[in-house]
């Protein structure tokens, strides 16, 4: 039996396809922005897709898809577990 390994990343390094859980989002100005959004610790989030120049990134949480400037994802830490 393999044990799960926890792995902490930013959302803006996210793979494509890769569910996560937020964990945190840095201290900012921006923070209570993201969290009025569904960016809230322990929702589940993915990433759909990715805009062909990178930016911005198109994430699926609580439900509903969001379209996400990197440099704000970058503010989102989320967890994976690998098995």
């Amino acid at each position: 039996m393999e044990v799960p390994v926890e792995t902490l990343m930013r959302l803006s390094e996210l793979p494509t396809g890769i569910k996560a859980v937020i964990k945190s989002h840095d201290e900012s100005d921006f923070q209570l922005t993201l969290m009025e959004m569904g960016c809230i610790p322990g929702e589940p989030i993915w990433v759909e897709m990715i805009a062909p120049m990178g930016d911005p990134m198109a994430i699926q949480i609580a439900g509903y898809y969001l379209s996400i400037r990197k440099q704000d994802a970058d503010k989102i830490w989320v967890e994976l577990t690998l098995s």
